[in-house]
């Protein structure tokens, strides 16, 4: 049975590890190899798998994920290893920026929508969106799991993809 845990702390920063001119580093502990990393380009909606070595970091693999994708990617990796609740996902896609009034209002609407019965049409753009990013996030070993009418939670795959298998699959345009 797997445990969900959600910190009501807004936007912790544990598995954020650095953040240079619009580059922000993400750990993952436990759901990436030891001596691996993700990098995120803001600018460049970029997400780079990294190996850290002796010789340095070394690229192993590269996603591009567009504006809307990069709405939902970042709440997620915001909140690993927690879930990330629906309201703030559907903020972050509407709103781009998150705060506490934006995800109140949003909460707000996703209620109302659920009671009069239209929350699927309501979340169907996020749901598309997130559909496309949780199979860009499978280059990475990773992926996002759905909780009913809760969130959503990233998560480790079982078997996390060998350095080789992952250049491969980067190389020839697979995903």
């Amino acid at each position: 049975m797997q445990v969900v845990a959600y910190c009501e702390e807004k936007a912790t920063r544990n598995n954020v590890e650095q953040i240079t001119e619009g580059i922000r580093h993400f750990s993952l502990q436990d759901a990436l190899p030891t001596g691996y990393k993700l990098a995120l380009n803001m600018e460049l909606g970029t997400l780079s798998y990294l190996s850290i070595g002796n010789e340095g970091p070394q690229l192993v693999a590269q996603q591009q994920f567009t504006t809307s994708e990069m709405s939902i990617l970042l709440p997620l990796l915001d909140s690993y290893p927690y879930y990330c609740p629906y309201e703030v996902l559907y903020a972050s896609f509407y709103n781009g920026s998150v705060n506490d009034i934006v995800v109140d209002r949003c909460r707000q609407r996703l209620q109302m929508a659920q009671d009069i019965g239209t929350w699927d049409q309501e979340m169907r753009p996020v749901r598309n969106v997130l559909s496309r990013t949780r199979l860009k996030l499978r280059t990475f070993g990773l992926t996002v799991s759905s909780i009913l009418e809760t969130g959503c939670i990233l998560r480790g795959t079982p078997t996390t993809p060998s350095v080789q298998s992952t250049r491969q699959a980067t190389i020839h345009g697979k995903s």
